[in-house]
This record gives structure tokens, sequence and C-alpha cells, in this order.
């Protein structure tokens, strides 16, 4: 129930809107959304009604039967049937999958503790969202546009906020070392901080499970209340 998905869902209602008997599974509680868009509702600057591309409205209006909520788990191709992870047994004749990507968590110690975060989807903004209320000192690992924006909307939302990355510079897939330097002394200005040729080794928690710092190859150590993992 992501962008391509209903993209695609869209092109077959143009072609032939009473043809097909359309059923969706989407895995989120909500209609489709611009997820592009996710950056300035973490800032403030938007909220989720904004960046609605097509409500359950929308779902209705057109005949298609919405799966909200449902997590795909099996797809049996002789029958014919895909599973759901609450039993439901949704039959089709053409399956299209358009999951998207999966937000990666680097396999070092300590990924796993509350507080640690990815930055994908809404549920992600929300979780962030809720602990700039209870947290002052973020960490975000990595300085690729993701990680940045992620850093941007947490600094907004009054965080303290550090961009750890294993580069020498930010961007370093889209920008020479000269644009890299001026962007990293503008977002130094607007107030975060940065971590570079830092690789993070662990993850430290404190007695209740949840996020107290991060360890680095070299032996430093940086006191965090929440980390978003952001390198891919």
């Amino acid at each position: 129930n992501g962008m391509a998905g209903t993209r695609t869902i869209e092109e077959l209602l143009k072609l032939n809107a009473d043809k097909y008997d359309i059923s969706v599974i989407g895995e989120e509680h909500i209609g489709n959304y611009n997820r592009i868009m996710l950056s300035p509702v973490l800032a403030g600057e938007k909220t989720i009604e904004n960046i609605m591309l097509n409500d359950e409205d929308w779902y209705r209006h057109h005949g298609i039967t919405f799966y909200k909520g449902e997590q795909a788990t099996a797809i049996n191709r002789k029958q014919r049937i895909v599973s759901t992870a609450s039993g439901k047994q949704i039959p089709y004749d053409r399956l299209v999958l358009a999951t998207g990507s999966v937000p990666f968590r680097i396999p070092v110690p300590g990924h796993d503790l509350k507080n640690v975060l990815t930055f994908r989807d809404i549920k992600d903004v929300n979780a962030m969202l809720e602990l700039t209320q209870q947290k002052q000192r973020a960490a975000v690992i990595g300085g690729g546009l993701l990680g940045l924006e992620a850093a941007n909307g947490l600094r907004k939302q009054g965080m303290d906020v550090t961009v750890v990355h294993a580069a020498d510079t930010l961007l370093n897939r889209q920008l020479d070392a000269t644009s890299a330097r001026l962007l990293q002394k503008s977002l130094r200005a607007s107030g975060i901080h940065f971590l570079m040729n830092t690789a993070t080794d662990s993850i430290q928690g404190n007695e209740l499970g949840e996020v107290s710092g991060l360890r680095f190859k070299d032996d430093s150590s940086l006191q965090v209340d929440m980390v978003v993992m952001a390198t891919g």
C-alpha cells in the first residue's frame, strides 16, 4: 500500500475502472501517503493529513478492498492465495508485489534496544516525535540524505543532535568535498553536531533496556537517549 503499489492501482483504474476486482494488503493502519514528505512531518512543518495521497474514502469510492493493518505472511502460488498474519485468505488471479525497501539496522550489539529507530514510515516519525517530548539527546547514524533530514527534523523539535558518519564528508555519494564541507558548515550553524570518520562499534543500554550511548571503534563514546539508523 505504498506509493508504487497505489500508483499501479491508479493506472489500472485509468485503463478500465470497472474491469478489476482489486484488493490491497497494507501493514500500516492508514491509507496511502507521500513518504517523501515524512521529513516535514518530523520537523513539525506538516501533519500526516497534509501528506495523504489517498484516504480510506478513496478505496471505498473505487470499490477497492483495503486490508489495512494486515501483514502478508505467505503466498500459495498453486492455489493463488495470499495468507495474512491474522489468518485471512485472500484469493488472486494476478499478484503485484510492491513492498518497497526494508530499513537497515547495522548489525552491532544493542541494535535492538528500546529507542533505536529507523526512518521509513509514519510510525517511525510518530515514535521519534513522542521521544522528543521525553528525551534530549539523539544520534543519527548516517550522513546521507535520509540521515540529514532526520537530524534536521529532530533539531527543529529541540533535540541535541549528533550525526555519526563513517565517511569523511557528508553526502559522499552525491557531493564533492568542497560542497560537502559547505553543507556541513551550514548544518553545524543550525545546531547539529557531527562525528565524521566514525564507525559505531556498539549501542549501550541502561537497566531499562533503553539506549544510553554509543561506543565507537576508536574506543570513544557518546551519551544519547535516542538512536536513528539512517544508513541505507
